[in-house]
Formats: structure tokens, sequence, C-alpha cells
């Protein structure tokens, strides 16, 4: 049931509890830090709205009426309340402002993040500021929006075709998978590029299902081809690391983020093998629920300050952070 128009707010209330406590509309408006004239304000208003009076003012000072003495015990109560809800909602904002969960697909949470988690916390120690505690997860693309979803995270990041319907998001990056394979593998002596239909018929090591890795790959493929194309996976391993590893130890191509592999690729340990008709260019995107923006707090912060380290490094990506948007 909606409340009535005559249930007089907070400030009154606390003004009525506070005249009942010195006797004097004066002393009130000296302890809760009012002026006088704020302090009729209040009480005027409180008894307009209740209908009745409640304060009586004598040559000795001001008393409750006997029915503002019934009001004051009613609102001390309300109040010891309010007071609760107050100190919860200040606990809720501290936390968001000293405690950060983020949960992020194993590239971005591998490549990326590391450095901008250092960089955000030696920008916080610059400004005299304590630096957030930060909890990081790492899970496919799926599993991350699921967690934002549930609110078990504050803010995501993942890869893929689109963004996560029912979730706000913002690119904050651009990646390319790339073909790679050990350097005693036929493709690596190729003259001329795969083409699509290649790609799709080759047994490769993939992420499982659910990753943006093996997203993107099956989108590009079905792109290129005009098909619904699945990708044929020799075996299925729910880490980058596990997929590396095992092109390493001999199992076939795979298809992995190139900031994953660059240094492989450098150190001639993996060959990369060229590709024509398939667009393997994909978006990295920072994702979270409820307004336009993050939670104003450390998830807001994290987003500024990765979107500024991107922007500055336009036109000079290194490994460690994607080329901006």
């Amino acid at each position: 049931m909606p409340l009535s128009d005559h249930v007089p707010d907070l400030a009154a209330l606390e003004m009525l509890l506070a005249v009942a406590r010195t006797g004097s509309l004066n002393a009130a408006s000296r302890q809760l830090g009012i002026t006088q004239q704020a302090a009729s304000a209040r009480v005027k208003a409180a008894e307009s709205r209740a209908g009745v009076a409640l304060i009586a003012r004598t040559p000795r000072g001001s008393a409750l009426t006997p029915e503002g003495v019934v009001v004051a015990e009613w609102a001390a109560r309300l109040l010891a309340v309010a007071g609760e809800l107050d100190a919860g909602l200040a606990a809720f904002r501290s936390g968001h402002q000293t405690r950060l969960r983020v949960s992020a697909s194993l590239t971005v949470a591998e490549q990326l993040l590391p450095g901008w988690l250092v960089s955000l916390q030696a920008e916080a120690g610059r400004r005299g500021q304590p630096p957030p505690e930060i909890v990081l997860t790492a899970a496919n693309s799926d599993t991350v929006t699921a967690q934002v979803i549930a609110g078990n995270a504050d803010l995501g990041f993942v890869e893929g075709p689109a963004s996560p319907a029912g979730l706000h998001s913002r690119v904050i990056g651009h990646d390319e998978l790339a073909v790679v394979v050990r350097p005693d593998h036929p493709w690596a002596r190729r003259r001329s590029p795969l083409g699509p239909g290649e790609l799709a018929a080759a047994r490769i090591v993939s992420r499982e299902e659910g990753s943006g890795t093996r997203d993107v790959l099956t989108a590009a493929l079905s792109g290129a081809l005009g098909r619904q194309v699945p990708v044929t996976v020799a075996l299925a391993l729910s880490t980058t690391a596990a997929v590396r590893s095992a092109v390493l130890a001999g199992a076939g191509p795979a298809v992995l983020s190139e900031l994953t592999v660059a240094e492989d690729i450098s150190a001639g340990r993996l060959a990369r093998v060229p590709v024509t008709g398939v667009d393997l260019h994909r978006s990295l995107r920072a994702v979270w629920a409820g307004g336009r923006l993050p939670t104003a707090g450390a998830a807001r912060d994290l987003l500024a300050h990765v979107i500024s380290r991107q922007t500055a490094s336009r036109g000079r990506p290194d490994r460690g952070s994607a080329a901006a948007p």
C-alpha cells in the first residue's frame, strides 16, 4: 500500500526529535547545523503534512504536544532504520570504489588486463588514492557474459562477432586471429594462402564452444562461404595456453589471437599461415549491466583508464595492448 501525502519527510522527523532532546527550537537548529528559520520551516512543513500540531511554543522554549510525543516515538524507530539504510548504502558505495570484480575472456585476461590493472593501480598511487582491490576471473566469453548478467562481475571483457544481448558494451580494441602450425607442418611450406574452404575442412586444435575465438572463427567461415559452417575440431581445449601447447606438441593447426602467438612466431617456434577470403579481425569489448556507464567507482575508473590507454596507443600498438578502436 503506498504511503499517503501526510507522512512528514525524514528531515522534519529528525527536527522533531532534536526539539524533544533539547527543549528548544533554537538549540535543535544548532544541533542539526541549520538556521533557526530553516528549523521553523521544517516544523511547519511537518505539521502541515501531518495535519496535527506537533510542537507547542512556550515562553520557556518549545515542547512536543501529546500528538508530537507519540509521533516522536514512531519517528525514532523510523530514523534508526533509515540510519541503517544510510550506513549500508555508504558501505556499498565504498565497496564499489575500493573493490572491483572483473571477468575477462582468456585472451584479454592473459595478454591485456595485467598491463591495464598495473597501470591503473600506479595511476591511483600518483593521485594519492588507495588502489582498488581487484578480483579477476578468466573464462570464455559466454561465461563472462553470464557472470556480468548475474551480478557476479562488475565489469567484463569479451571478444566475439557481436555485442552480448542484455548488456551495455563499449569497443575498447581490436584483435586478429592467426592460423598457426609447427614449423614442420606441411602448411608451413605453402606458397599460396589458405582459402576458406580449406580452413573449414581442416581438423584443428580449438577452444571449447562458447569461447570468443571459436565463435569468431565460425562466423568468419560462415560469412566467407555463404552458409553455416561448423569448425572441424580435432581437439577442443579450455584454455588458450593448452591450445598453444598442443600445437607445439604437433597436434595440428590452430587459430589463435596474434597477441598470444606473436613471440612464438618471432622466435620460429610457430609458423603463421597466410589466409585469404576470410576476415579474422574481431572487436574486443567491455561489457556491464545497468546504466549507460558502469557503476561509479572502480569499474567506471577501469573502463575510462582502458579507453585512455588505447587512445594513447593509436597508431603504435605493441604486444600487451590491442589497437585502439
